[in-house]
């Protein structure tokens, strides 16, 4: 195991920059979950921490010692990749015991190891095949035994479940995080899939266009976006968003036909400034009509255990997820309650969160959660 420490990390390929300044600490025995867009340089980052891409500037230290200049063979790292990258005149084992052929053990030991490996993967049945003859699961688990042989510090993953189906990234998903509470080993596992992040990483880090714009907890993360980019690409479906300004004189802040009641000193803070709001379509509740903000629904999608509902309020697309219960088609009009508690203010010009207070002086529901205020 080992501790991963980046420091004012910079990469640029001529007057073109990717990396801008990343500074990450990673703890021995992590599970870490790089996420953000295509070109973000989240594999670029995964990259230079094996030393496969140069550093341009800053300094990259495993177990505090800085490997900058080492060759990527000596920073203890295995890496597996999207693509399996598996020789296909090799039969399984192979393949898994090729590193250690290269490296001059005895073929007892070796076969001793594949074997080992074979198991742990579950792949012992296999070890007499050849590539073409697997599945796309099983090579990945071939990719996977080949790094563990090698009893690396650190593994490294870049979207190694990006080529298999639906179901079987499920599945392997799972292997995966099996296989890292077995052999406690740091992993940083590289992905754009926003499900394989929240459920692989004990540490999450999001980034985008090659800054960090948040890490913590994949919960955490979830319940309090640190930054509109956040709140937009974590989540399915996404945060509803949409540009207000905090209503001069008032504690108040205008979506469509309502008035969302906000936080006295907040309101003090921002007043007359603009802002952007969000919720989770999850949180939002259909009322009684007449009651909340008016929306009209434009399609369903069945999700089976729910529907998202696309409605448009005032020209601004909105979603809500609702039980299967409930009656709603296209072109209806529906009433939709945000509850305060669950709204999230950024500033308009930064992107950057902005902390909500307690409500004050709004009426309450039954239910405990401040009610909306609608315009008349």
């Amino acid at each position: 195991m080992a501790d991963i420490d980046i420091r004012a990390v910079h990469k640029s390929y001529g007057k073109s920059k990717t990396l801008h300044g990343v500074d990450l600490s990673f703890a021995s025995g992590e599970f870490v979950v790089i996420l953000g867009p295509s070109g973000c340089g989240k594999s670029t980052l995964l990259r230079m921490i094996a030393g496969l891409e140069e550093i341009t500037a800053g300094e990259i230290a495993i177990n505090s010692r800085v490997v900058n200049k080492l060759e990527p063979r000596q920073r203890g790292c295995a890496m597996v990749f999207q693509n399996y990258a598996l020789y296909p005149h090799m039969t399984v084992a192979g393949n898994i015991g090729y590193a250690l052929k290269v490296a001059g053990v005895s073929r007892a030991e070796r076969e001793k190891r594949i074997e080992e490996t074979a198991k742990i993967v579950g792949l012992s049945d296999y070890l007499t095949r050849r590539p073409a003859a697997l599945s796309g699961g099983q090579r990945q688990r071939v990719a996977m035994a080949r790094a563990i042989i090698r009893e690396p510090k650190v593994f490294l993953f870049d979207e190694p479940l990006s080529n298999l189906d639906a179901k079987l990234r499920v599945t392997m998903r799972a292997e995966i995080r099996k296989l890292h509470q077995r052999l406690s080993a740091t992993s940083i596992f590289v992905t754009h899939d926003q499900v394989e992040a929240m459920t692989l990483a004990d540490k999450l880090v999001v980034m985008n266009k090659g800054r960090v714009e948040q890490v913590g907890q994949p919960l955490d993360i979830y319940h309090r976006p640190a930054s509109v980019f956040v709140a937009s690409f974590i989540g399915s479906p996404a945060m509803n968003l949409f540009e207000t300004r905090v209503e001069a004189g008032t504690a108040m802040v205008r979506f469509g036909n309502a008035q969302l009641p906000i936080d006295d000193a907040l309101a003090a803070q921002l007043r007359g400034k603009n802002v952007t709001v969000g919720i989770r379509p999850e949180q939002c509740v259909v009322v009684q009509a007449g009651t909340g903000v008016s929306a009209k629904v434009d399609f369903i999608e069945e999700l089976g255990s729910g529907r998202v509902v696309h409605a448009e309020i005032d020209g601004q697309p909105f979603a809500a997820i609702i039980g299967e219960q409930m009656t709603v088609r296209p072109g209806d009009r529906i009433s939709l309650e945000l509850p305060l508690s669950q709204l999230h203010v950024f500033d308009r010009d930064s992107g950057r969160r902005i902390d909500v207070g307690p409500v004050t002086g709004a009426k309450e529901n039954p239910a405990g959660i401040p009610a909306l205020a609608t315009v008349a």
